[in-house]
């Protein structure tokens, strides 16, 4: 007799089950409704029940009873992602691994937690050791360490440290393999990184070994600037400044400020705006750096203010840019952008000119993983048609700027189909059945077409390049 999904809480009583259709559903959803295309492909698709394991024990034995009988597994931290990462295509088992959130150790540089620690507490935990993470997502409240990894890119911190994927920011991975008995492998270095944003469909992730920086008591400011071009400015000479210390130059040209309503006092009407977070000695050459492009700076905390009342900048910057946006006007979306780092403003002044109106600029200011200087877009989009909104991606690609399509759930669609085959091969290591995460990896369906976990009936790509 086949066991099936329903039935596990029978065979493991004691771990921690989540049956209510309304938590189940919950769980099966992450921040894919950004996207009004995701919003649509993804209507309905859920688990069938839900664990939260806080123990290696406990995930294992999920993970054996699964794989023993044929049962998808989907793993999830808080739901933080914006692609669909979540939520399973064939039901089965939401594996919640945000009760599993010990934080390890920290030793010189580098520190060490369960997958399932929220950034935020992580942070925490290492600033009396004098370090900090790297990188924090604009959600380091609330998402995991786990989550940011396999779904992640990285956040304010990146303009010094470069996005996770960059070599030295992720040193090792602990990771499950998806098997009647389970084995526990430790990955380090490249090896590590081939589980790193693939929507957890190539392995468990159980604990994470990652570089971290000296601690820095920041100071948040915004600066504000009447014209497009001197703000955006500002910002790259800033950004690039070697000797002007920063962890976070987000630039957000009119009307985006406009959704600031928390902030509105300090935002003049029509301005265009840089939002930073810059180290209390480079704080005066910050605002000389200011005066010089005819901005005044409207804003600005120390850092015991902004822990004090529990408000900080970064909760405007990357994606919470676009949820702000969206708290004010339900009809817009996004998309994600590289910049080529030689040409950089060239191509934003481009296609601020082509798009103004319907799209409305915005840059973080960061370090490329081979360590350019560079911006990488989080643009808002006045969206109408998923085919206008494919025309302003192709748009972007025709004036050279790359594309990570925010707008599909499969892996390789996301990336423009440039995936490292390794990736599959390190799934067929980790998970030879196929249960995790099954309909988000079309190249494993093309290399294993035996699957027991039937292929799905996927969407069509729409795609104008």
């Amino acid at each position: 007799m086949t066991t099936t999904a329903q039935q596990l809480p029978d065979l493991l009583p004691d771990l921690d089950w989540i049956a209510d259709p309304l938590r189940v559903g919950r769980l099966s959803q992450d921040f894919a409704w950004f996207s009004p295309v995701l919003k649509r492909d993804l209507a309905g698709k859920r688990g069938d029940i839900a664990v939260r394991p806080r123990t290696e024990t406990e995930i294992r034995q999920v993970v054996a009873a699964c794989a023993s009988a044929g049962i998808p597994l989907t793993v999830r931290g808080s739901g933080t992602g914006n692609y669909g990462q979540s939520t399973p295509l064939h039901g089965g088992v939401i594996l919640d691994l945000s009760g599993y959130n010990a934080f390890g150790w920290v030793r010189g540089g580098v520190g060490r937690a369960q997958s399932g620690i929220r950034l935020a507490d992580f942070d925490a935990q290492a600033k009396p050791h004098g370090q900090e993470l790297r990188w924090l997502p604009s959600t380091y409240r609330s998402a995991t360490l786990g989550g940011l990894f396999g779904g992640g890119f990285g956040g304010a911190g990146s303009i010094n440290h470069g996005p996770l994927a960059a070599p030295g920011n992720v040193l090792a991975v602990r990771a499950m393999t998806v098997e009647p008995e389970p084995q526990v492998i430790e990955l380090r270095g490249p090896e590590a990184m081939l589980l790193h944003h693939t929507y957890g469909t190539n392995g468990i992730v159980l604990e994470l070994e990652v570089a971290l920086t000296p601690a820095v008591a920041w100071t948040e400011c915004i600066a504000t600037f009447e014209q497009f071009d001197a703000a955006l400015e500002f910002a790259d000479r800033f950004g690039s400044a070697p000797g002007l210390e920063k962890k976070e130059v987000c630039f957000v040209a009119a009307p985006i400020p406009q959704y600031f309503t928390s902030l509105a006092e300090h935002l003049p009407e029509g301005c265009h705006a840089v939002l930073v977070v810059v180290a209390p000695h480079s704080e005066a050459g910050m605002r000389d750096m200011v005066a010089q492009h005819g901005g005044q700076v409207t804003y600005r905390k120390t850092a015991d203010e902004v822990a004090s009342s529990h408000k900080t900048l970064l909760e405007y910057t990357w994606n919470h840019t676009t949820l702000h946006a969206l708290k004010v006007d339900k009809g817009l979306t996004y998309i994600q952008s590289g910049f080529n780092p030689m040409h950089r403003l060239k191509q934003v002044r481009a296609l601020e000119a082509a798009l103004k109106g319907e799209v409305m600029m915005h840059l973080e200011f960061l370090r490329t993983k081979e360590g350019a200087f560079n911006c990488s877009g989080l643009q808002i989009i006045r969206y109408t048609t998923e085919e206008r909104l494919n025309q302003i991606m192709q748009i972007y690609r025709d004036h050279g700027v790359q594309i990570n399509n925010p707008h599909v759930y499969i892996v390789e669609d996301g990336k423009q189909n440039n995936l490292d085959p390794a990736v599959v091969g390190m799934k067929r290591r980790f998970d030879p059945q196929g249960l995790l995460n099954p309909g988000k990896l079309r190249s494993w369906y093309t290399a294993e077409p035996t699957s027991p976990v039937e292929a799905p009936v996927q969407t069509p790509v729409r795609q104008t390049a």
